[in-house]
């Protein structure tokens, strides 16, 4: 397992109040409107006439400075960088945040190796910038051996100067810093879903987050086994017991409230590799289920940042960590399982584990009695035929799932609520116990696990349940900030989640 000692997790980001010395690549921004191509901010690259030779040289290659475009011209001489490259914005009325990201992003991934870049973008917005450059420049190389052919991530990206009016202003390096942070958590969760289930399993598992959890001040509490067992932890216990590899429960606790402040418990399913248990996968694409303990993976790195910034609020991650394994000890097709808490669960199909293990930590997270809990897993292969790669669905109490959306969507993860109805939960009873783990036909089912995980939510709990079955790995081509595999998602919404109930309550 990577530690954070042996890679760097991201470009040396530097606040600068105009463009410096020995600068290989300046990085400027296009868009369009109904006058033509326009060069967005000019004040900090130079005079006017820089600036119009540097739009008219960007016309003459063909640059359109449509979104996420990439064009890369020879500076001009009164310019004193080598290269400038120029990534589109779009129209002028689109321009937001998440646009600035992804084209930061775009950039940063286009120049892996470049030992110094300076960028006008962070005059737009700089923690879009800050954020954009930092992930899209995120690489995971620990495996990678010697011998490999170099590729484009052979080489990070260096040094990246971030042009703003006033760099030595407070606000500006707090602002800084909060994304650095938060950049840097989001990596944590990466490297994370990036490893392989050879080097990350639930003893592994446990033991990095303890590492991490540990060096930010979090108190750790780890059950193995034998405690789970014993504890009747029968989701968990069930669900790890046909690998050799036994399960873990995880509690990381930030103690940052004051007598008043509201406490929030995370929730994240830390299935390190899922063949399905008895009832199988098919093998194409396997290999994609060292992705499932990425609800985990984001629960630990938001806990870890809240410690980090020293969030004036109570937040208590639970996370069950377990292998999915067939063998002569796993749970079968119709055998019946005591959750913890006393729930009795029929399981219908092996291959829906992950609602198991996240019974069982909702109901011991809810012990605590939290103002708020949120849970996130890979859910759902539902999640994706109905929302696609790149939208988590949010579900739970209706208020807070639409105020879980609404913050998902600002900061560019894009959550969007979904319902959970009432004829659909019908469909979970057991003829033999409590709860079936699934329902008998295939409708609904991103709808139908939401539904089973309510029946583990303490009464009075402000919930939301966060499916990331696909947003939280990439496996196709790069796109803005985001690379191939681990996407770090819902991380960025989970902290602004709890920044927004720091502020509200």
């Amino acid at each position: 397992m990577p530690s954070s000692t042996t890679r760097t997790l991201g470009p040396d980001l530097v606040l600068t109040g105009r463009l410096g010395k020995n600068i290989d690549v300046l990085v400027v921004a296009l868009s369009t409107s109904e006058d033509g191509l326009e060069l967005v901010i000019t004040d900090d690259i130079s005079d006017d006439a820089i600036a119009s030779e540097l739009l008219d040289a960007f016309e003459i290659v063909g640059a359109t400075g449509k979104a996420d475009e990439l064009t890369r011209i020879p500076a001009p001489s009164g310019l004193a960088v080598n290269s400038v490259l120029a990534v589109g914005l779009g129209t002028s009325a689109d321009i937001d945040d998440e646009r600035i990201r992804r084209a930061a992003g775009t950039a940063a991934r286009s120049l892996a190796g470049t030992d110094t870049v300076a960028t006008t973008l962070s005059s737009l917005d700089l923690a879009a910038a800050a954020e954009g450059f930092f992930l899209g420049a995120y690489t995971f190389t620990e495996f990678k051996s010697q011998l490999s052919a170099p590729g484009p991530d052979a080489a990070p990206l260096g040094r990246v100067e971030l042009l703003v009016t006033d760099p030595r202003a407070r606000e500006t390096k707090a602002e800084l810093a909060r994304s650095v942070a938060l950049a840097e958590s989001v990596a944590i969760a990466r490297d994370f879903v990036n490893t392989p289930p050879s080097h990350l399993y639930p003893e592994a598992f446990a033991a990095r987050a303890k590492e991490l959890g540990t060096a930010a001040g979090l108190k750790v509490e780890i059950l193995d086994d034998k405690a789970l067992e014993k504890g009747g932890y029968g989701g968990i216990h069930g669900v790890g017991k046909g690998s050799s590899r036994l399960p873990r429960l995880v509690r990381l606790t930030h103690a940052g409230g004051k007598r008043k402040s509201k406490k929030v418990a995370l929730v994240g399913k830390g299935i390190t590799f899922d063949t399905g248990g008895i009832s199988i996968k098919p093998a194409s694409g396997m290999e994609n289920m060292t992705s499932d303990m990425a609800g985990a993976a984001a629960v630990i790195a938001t806990v870890i940042l809240a410690a980090k910034v020293d969030l004036e609020l109570d937040v208590v991650a639970t996370v069950p960590m377990a292998e999915n394994m067939p063998s002569g000890t796993a749970q079968r097709p119709g055998d019946v399982l005591t959750q913890y808490g006393g729930i009795t669960v029929e399981v219908i199909n092996t291959d829906a584990e992950g609602r198991l293990v996240l019974a069982d930590a909702m109901v011991r997270a809810c012990e605590d009695d939290p103002d708020y809990l949120i849970d996130t897993a890979t859910l759902t292969g539902a999640q994706v035929v109905a929302l696609g790669n790149r939208t988590p669905g949010v579900m739970g109490t209706d208020e807070f799932r639409d105020r879980v959306a609404a913050i998902s969507q600002a900061v560019g993860e894009d959550g969007w609520a979904m319902p959970m109805p009432k004829e659909i939960r019908r469909e979970l009873d057991s003829k033999v116990a409590d709860l079936a783990n699934v329902t008998n036909n295939r409708a609904g089912g991103m709808l139908a696990a939401a539904l089973f995980l309510k029946e583990f939510v303490a009464e009075g709990v402000e919930w939301a349940h966060i499916d990331v079955a696909g947003p939280a790995y990439n496996t196709g081509g790069p796109f803005g900030y985001i690379g191939k595999g681990g996407t770090g998602v819902p991380v960025r919404t989970m902290f602004a989640v709890l920044e927004d109930i720091v502020e509200k309550g």
